[in-house]
């Protein structure tokens, strides 16, 4: 995945969103009322517009996933949007958008803040910015407000500069862990962690997931008593995480960072960039009689304990 200008050959993709109802109808219907040719236009004008960033979120093959953009940047703030299209739907491409586009903000171009609003019936990306704990907005400038004078049931949120929107303690209950690391100057990095140390279980097994395409999915299994730290040494790999706390996901991206599962949660892993790497240590030896394969018996499991 990346991030680059729009481009002209985009136009079909991008017509694909506006014209998906479920999409565009929490959307402003500003681009519904453009023909090809004023929304080729729309895309040259934006090449060189001085308050306003416009970029595509492309796949690892150069395809149009989605856009995101700032506008109206002044006064060390911005106005930021962002859609994907259905096909890019909880494949990660929204979060790595939303990452990109705000490290552009704070660390390019120097703003101190970034603020976007969501139509409350977007239930979808309600959901998506609560679960990233963005900012919600109450007092909103009025700036902003004059923007969209009239409309109503709209929900603000912001991020500000040197907000870390990757840290988390935990997900659903299971412990997030800095993993020990140490730089050395032009040289690299090494990372470690010690049993009984760093985490509280023996490791008795050791395996790695590799040569994964982009876009692929993986786990879809939980476990009565085993236990495991999971982390990626390279590339980038979301994980969602399901037991009695509820559903939560996670990127792994940073070879520092490690998760340990302690207690029976299924698991999936979507394979944000291809050929990233999964690690894990376990606990135990490999015994098929400790998977739960099955997503229904796994939800008896857990509420049976």
């Amino acid at each position: 995945m990346h991030l680059r200008k729009l481009e002209t050959r985009d136009l079909e993709n991008i017509k694909s969103w506006i014209n998906n109802e479920d999409i565009s109808s929490v959307y402003t219907h500003f681009f519904q009322q453009l023909n090809d040719a004023e929304l080729y236009d729309y895309i040259i004008s934006h090449y060189d517009d001085s308050d306003s960033v416009h970029f595509a979120i492309s796949s690892d093959e150069n395809e149009y996933m989605g856009s995101v953009c700032m506008n109206h940047i002044f006064n060390d703030s911005a106005e930021l949007s962002i859609v994907v299209r259905e096909i890019a739907m909880h494949r990660g491409y929204a979060w790595f958008g939303m990452k990109e586009i705000l490290k552009y903000a704070f660390e390019t171009i120097g703003l101190e803040c970034v603020y976007w609003c969501v139509d409350t019936s977007n239930k979808r990306a309600i959901r998506f910015f609560d679960k990233y704990y963005f900012h919600e907005v109450v007092d909103v400038p009025d700036d902003l407000l004059n923007r969209y004078k009239g409309v109503d049931n709209l929900k603000w949120y912001s991020a500000l500069k040197g907000d870390d929107i990757n840290i988390r303690e935990s997900v659903v209950g299971c412990k997030v862990i800095r993993i020990k690391t140490i730089s050395t100057v032009d040289a690299g990095e090494l990372s470690f962690f010690e049993e009984n140390q760093d985490i509280d279980f023996v490791i008795k097994r050791v395996y790695y997931i590799s040569k994964v395409p982009e876009g692929i999915r993986r786990g879809f299994h939980a476990h009565k008593t085993l236990k495991q730290i999971l982390f990626c040494p390279y590339g980038r790999i979301q994980l969602v995480l399901e037991n009695e706390n509820g559903r939560e996901e996670i990127e792994l991206s940073d070879p520092s960072v490690g998760v340990i599962i302690d207690k029976p949660t299924w698991r999936e892993m979507l394979w944000i960039q291809k050929d990233s790497v999964l690690c894990v240590a376990a606990s135990d030896y490999y015994d098929e009689g400790d998977y739960i394969r099955d997503y229904n018996e796994f939800r008896k499991f857990i509420h049976s304990n």
